[in-house]
């Protein structure tokens, strides 16, 4: 699966410096989030700094495509806006939203065996179907001609590089796969992304002691 996962040139063009450490966790238990995940994301909001440098270089590429970061704003962004509120969804997902707060970095979190095909990130034709949920009802829309998308072979799983993922692929309480997508600009250090992988893996850890854990970088200069 990680050898499958492909970054278009197309978005390589837009942002040499793009890279993304992606990372598998298999035989997951997940469950509600918890007094321990609780914790994560209040040890995280101790962190948050909305003013950290990788911020601007995401609002700076969201331009670049053509969409207004103050509309729909980088997942970062978001996150740390709202880091001293952020709900507890359950322990999966509050693990890697802990480490986006805490490491300044978009984090995509989603379940492996959702997926058709390998994952890939693009620029949209505009026709693609993205999956979500408007006035509690079923809905597809579609992304704008150009935008940056992750993407399988059934439709748009992100939109917008990392602001809104589907319904069909997201963590839930049921997950046993998951796949994760550590995304970074310049100037943020390599090593600072290899070491939010790390801080991921062990909380995953924590979850499940013995889940199987891989990883994979892409890109970056």
């Amino acid at each position: 699966m990680l050898d499958r996962i492909v970054v278009d040139e197309a978005v390589r063009e837009l942002r040499p410096d793009f890279a993304v450490l992606v990372m598998t966790a298999e035989g997951l238990a997940n469950g509600p989030g918890d007094q321990a995940s609780a914790g994560w994301l209040a040890e995280a909001a101790a962190r948050a700094d909305a003013d950290d440098p990788h911020v601007i270089a995401w609002r700076e590429a969201y331009r670049a495509f053509g969409a207004k970061p103050q509309r729909t704003r980088p997942s970062v962004d978001a996150l740390l806006r709202r880091a001293d509120a952020l709900p507890s969804i359950n322990k999966v997902v509050d693990a890697y939203n802990a480490v986006s707060v805490a490491y300044a970095l978009p984090i995509g979190g989603e379940d492996l065996d959702a997926y058709q095909g390998p994952a890939r990130l693009v620029r949209a034709t505009g026709d693609e179907p993205f999956d979500v949920v408007a006035g509690g009802e079923p809905a597809i829309e579609h992304p704008a001609p150009g935008e940056v998308v992750w993407r399988d072979d059934a439709g748009v799983t992100c939109r917008r590089w990392n602001w809104r993922q589907c319904v069909r692929t997201r963590l839930t309480e049921t997950t046993k796969n998951g796949l994760f997508l550590l995304e970074s600009l310049e100037p943020y250090p390599l090593d600072r992304l290899r070491e939010a992988g790390g801080a991921l893996a062990e909380k995953l850890r924590e979850i499940t002691p013995d889940v199987r854990i891989e990883s994979r970088l892409i890109g970056g200069r």
